[in-house]
């Protein structure tokens, strides 16, 4: 239970914090730091620390204005620290992130009273590796410990020499800390894969660099700090290493994931699985070629000698293989009368996730060829990674292990991924149960055909609530945006979020009366596309010379006919996304109110969320359509399939509540402090005509309302 002195602690730590900054107390911000405090203090656990009881979730609906960032700080922290136990933040975005480790966290440690640590973690493939570095410096680069793939098309540069050259100097003086997003100036992504490597690459305390890595050290910090920022990819990325390989082990953390809606979409792309056939002709013809220089290298290890020996007879059965299925691939996604080969992108799902037998056949062929090659790669790579061992004797030396591990264990990970993909196609799906999404892709990679097959679950639900939620101490989630419709059951179902968790939405500290939300007589049906598209430049063409203003179109084609057709006096203040990049286009934007000229933003659906316009600078937002998901990628077209085998309604189900979460996001651009007002105008008449429309409208904030039917 919590006790009366974490109470005492949470309570006065708010109110230092809220006296020496003169914030104002909100109403929904103290209830989102007692239903918190609430769910994590109440945590049962055992003699040793590990939760016993089941009800360690809160998913917190909190606006924007709440103060959510303080909330869960001042909540979350000094539980944690009293139950021993790691505050993990993680965000979906860049911008968030930057704010709560530069503004959020450095106040809360002046102001609140609580001492406490925190810091940032990445991925190991943000880090310089300093062994390739050293490499690179030494003129051994590139050598075969640089990926195969590159290895054909690259040669040393100029510019690479440089770059490598001035990381080791500013490293080496303690001016760069090896973290590439702090390099001070741009990095060409194949310079940089040279110069990193992944987890099956590096070779840990083994490696003669150690001591000196820059990726180890930034665990260290990790290992000292009660409060670490992350992101999803990355505690995604964690959990599907096992959990505790980059980040505490989820036991031993409590987790705060905000701007959580979008969890559930990032873990669908964790867990997919690409084959690119071409792709791995190439790498195996690169690694046939090699096994020269493997034996010269590595054959005097017994072991070793026996594994390479095998590798020819395993490359000979792929290949051929590999060449009939990209034949078939070609066959069941054939382009459609009229679109060339050398034309578009052309993808084909197979319906509701099932493959041709022949089609299976041949992925079981694959997947046992491919389970060979992963346990003969794996193999090599463990007795390479045990020669970097003083204490072992495997008969190779350390220079030789050094040299050839980061290639072996390179090619280790891709024979898994393919071992991956071709294990879903060859599977069949459990009846009543929601299917894998599986397509073939047909393009043209560096002028050659390429044929890609691709597999992804629907739905992330079982995988965290298996791995992430059945796993972790505690857990917040949070947005200003996880209800659909009114209700939490779309996130539920989305993210695995058990019933038996704690949901509420909080009260938001906005009056929303000072918004008016409009249909008005020029909204039609955008299912006569001519029409609407006027209606849109009609309206438009009427706004006020000085208006601020914001035009939410759902397709790039709309937009771009739009502000093709708007006259000429128009198109002076239209700031266009499609002609200008994003962060551009709000300073101009900015710029124009403060002269105070008029200026209209044209956004797609990114502008709908995450866009801060306060006060006189938003003041009217349009939206031109409703904002329904065109069903086209195969993981929802799959899952969508599915739904309605099983008598439901897939648009009801999905595409409505979806659409609800979008519509309330792109209504919120609008008001953004307690002072902000304006209007919001809706131009897709169905809002009105269809039976959906009301559930719509009754999910948005209590704006003042002026529709004409």
């Amino acid at each position: 239970m919590l006790d009366d002195a974490l109470k005492s602690e949470i309570q006065d730590a708010y109110r230092r914090v809220v006296d020496t900054l003169e914030l104002t107390p909100r109403y929904g911000q103290r209830m989102m730091i007692a239903e918190i405090a609430r769910t994590l203090g109440n945590i049962e656990s055992d003699s040793e620390g590990k939760r016993t009881s089941d009800t360690h979730v809160c998913v917190l609906e909190a606006g924007t204005g709440t103060g959510k960032t303080l909330a869960y700080l001042i909540a979350a922290l000094p539980i944690a620290k009293a139950r021993g136990k790691r505050l993990i933040i993680s965000t979906a975005t860049v911008a968030l992130q930057e704010q709560v480790l530069n503004q959020d966290l450095p106040s809360l440690a002046s102001h609140s009273g609580i001492p406490f640590r925190y810091a940032l973690a990445k991925g190991r493939g943000r880090y310089v590796c300093v062994a390739r570095l050293d490499q690179a410096l030494e003129g051994t680069e590139p050598n075969p410990t640089l990926s195969l793939f590159e290895q054909s098309l690259q040669t040393q540069s100029s510019d690479f020499t440089v770059i490598a050259s001035d990381m080791a100097q500013a490293y080496g003086q303690g001016e760069w800390e090896g973290d590439r997003d702090n390099w001070p100036e741009s990095i060409d992504d194949a310079h940089w894969r040279r110069l990193t490597v992944d987890h099956r690459q590096c070779t840990g305390r083994r490696c003669g660099h150690f001591g000196a890595c820059a990726f180890f050290r930034s665990r260290r910090e990790l290992e000292n700090a009660d409060v670490i920022v992350a992101n999803h990819d990355l505690v995604l990325a964690d959990l599907a290493l096992g959990g505790g390989a980059i980040l505490p082990d989820p036991a031993d953390c409590i987790f705060v994931f905000d701007e959580g809606h979008h969890l559930p979409e990032k873990a669908l792309s964790h867990f997919a699985h690409r084959f690119a056939v071409h792709g791995c002709l190439r790498w195996l013809k690169t690694l046939r070629s090699s096994l020269t220089d493997l034996h010269q290298a590595l054959a005097i290890q017994p072991t070793v000698s026996r594994l390479l020996v095998s590798l020819p007879e395993l490359i000979h059965n792929l290949e051929p293989a590999l060449g009939d299925v990209f034949s078939m691939g070609h066959q069941l996604a054939e382009r459609p009368n009229g679109l060339a080969d050398e034309e578009a992108t052309h993808q084909s799902r197979f319906e509701k996730g099932q493959v041709p037998d022949a089609l299976r056949e041949q992925a079981q062929q694959l997947l046992v060829m491919f389970a060979s090659l992963s346990r003969c790669l794996e193999s090599i790579s463990d007795i390479l990674r045990e020669s970097l061992d003083p204490d072992k004797q495997t008969g190779l030396d350390r220079e030789q292990a050094e040299t050839w591990l980061p290639l072996v264990a390179l090619l280790h990970g891709r024979a898994l991924e393919a071992h991956a993909l071709w294990q879903v196609f060859s599977e069949q799906d459990i009846a009543n149960e929601a299917p894998s999404a599986r397509w073939i892709t047909l393009s043209r990679v560096a002028g050659e055909p390429e044929v890609e097959f691709s597999a992804s679950p629907v739905s992330a639900a079982h995988t965290l609530a298996k791995h992430l939620w059945g796993r972790c101490h505690g857990a917040v989630v949070t947005s200003a945006t996880l209800t659909a419709l009114g209700r939490f059951e779309r996130l539920q179902e989305r993210a695995g979020l058990a019933n038996r968790y704690r949901y509420q939405a909080l009260p938001s500290p906005f009056d929303y009366a000072n918004a008016v939300l409009r249909v008005p007589k020029e909204a039609t049906d955008p299912g006569d596309r001519d029409a609407h598209e006027r209606a849109i430049v009609t309206f438009v063409s009427q706004l006020a010379d000085k208006e601020a203003a914001l035009v939410l179109f759902s397709s790039r084609a709309q937009l771009r006919a739009v502000d093709k057709a708007l006259p000429a006096s128009m198109k002076e203040r239209v700031l266009a996304q499609d002609a200008l990049p994003k962060r551009e286009l709000i300073e101009r934007h900015r710029a124009a109110v403060d002269r105070g000229e008029g200026s209209i933003i044209f956004g797609l659906a990114s502008f709908a969320e995450g866009i801060d316009l306060p006060g006189d600078y938003l003041t009217h937002v349009v939206i031109t359509r409703l904002p329904f998901a065109v069903p086209d990628d195969p993981v929802g077209a799959t899952l969508a399939e599915w739904i309605e085998s099983q008598g439901g309604n897939a648009f009801m189900r999905i595409s409505v509540p979806d659409a609800s979460i979008k519509l309330v996001q792109a209504c919120g651009r609008l008001i953004r402090k307690e002072s902000d007002r304006g209007t919001i105008t809706l131009l897709d008449k169905r809002v009105i005509t269809r039976r959906y429309g009301q559930a719509l409208l009754d999910a948005l904030p209590p704006f003042r309302r002026e529709i004409s039917r």
